[in-house]
């Protein structure tokens, strides 16, 4: 972690659990960063995560308050400590497993619902801590440990930023971590932003997705991540290119506004 963000770390954390390759220590540092850029306070911060890989980027490493919770319930506890003091500034931190598959019903909630917080989501395609299992965020065809060769994953995964559209969040952006300067600056737009702000961050993931799909390399997995993306502004041109090729879906990326 670069010096002038060591402030917003607790002291005695020596490292970090995440495997070489993992894009969450980027997602980390874009977090502090955009925390930093804000000025924000951190005693009036409550950062909240569930259960997986992702949901350690705020706990234990920030020097703030945390709540470490049930898998699948971030939300649902952000939405409780919210209501029991709204001058908190609420940030969910959580990984797509523990945010949209087990956790899919509290998100779409609290979009419809509107309560001011910001939901951050570390999407690597995969269940990467409990085992490797398929996601809702898996692409179709890819492999897991429930989605094994040769036929891999049946089902279209969901496509996140929409899904939070759709249920009425505020404002919702995605990036892939290879691109950690708009990265920031969206969270720091989720942040400020009144309602439910949204970031999706693609992520890779060596150690279940990597390893199960045969990216053995880092490296490659994030140049796939880099392929995958679309900017918004060039999904029309892409869109033919889709069609044409079915083996593998595109990400749009970009910074979204509710239309409603």
């Amino acid at each position: 972690m670069p010096r002038d963000l060591e402030k917003y770390l607790r002291e005695g954390i020596k490292g970090t659990p995440f495997c070489p390759g993992c894009g969450n220590g980027i997602l980390m540092g874009a977090i502090l960063r955009a925390i930093d850029s804000l000025k924000l306070d951190m005693d009036k911060i409550l950062f909240v995560s569930g259960i997986g890989c992702s949901a350690w980027i705020p706990s234990p490493h920030f020097k703030a308050d945390t709540l470490h919770t049930l898998h699948g319930r971030a939300v649902a506890f952000a939405t409780g400590a919210k209501l029991a003091n709204p001058s908190l500034e609420v940030i969910v931190v959580s990984g797509d497993g523990d945010l949209t598959s087990i956790g899919g019903n509290h998100l779409i909630h609290a979009a419809r619902r509107g309560i001011k917080m910001t939901i951050i989501c570390s999407n690597n395609f995969i269940y990467g801590m409990t085992g490797g299992q398929v996601a809702s965020t898996t692409p179709e065809g890819d492999f897991s440990s429930t989605t094994p060769p040769p036929y891999g994953n049946p089902y279209p995964p969901f496509d996140i930023v929409s899904l939070v559209l759709g249920a009425g969040a505020t404002f919702a952006a995605r990036w892939p971590v290879t691109k950690p300067i708009e990265l920031m600056e969206s969270i720091k737009k989720a942040i400020l932003c009144d309602g439910v702000g949204f970031v999706e961050a693609i992520s890779p993931c060596p150690t279940q997705y990597g390893r199960r799909n045969k990216i053995f390399e880092a490296a490659s997995l994030y140049k796939m991540i880099d392929e995958l993306c679309v900017p918004k502004e060039k999904w029309e041109e892409e869109k033919a290119k889709q069609k044409k090729d079915k083996k593998r879906m595109r990400l749009i990326v970009g910074e979204f506004e509710n239309s409603r």
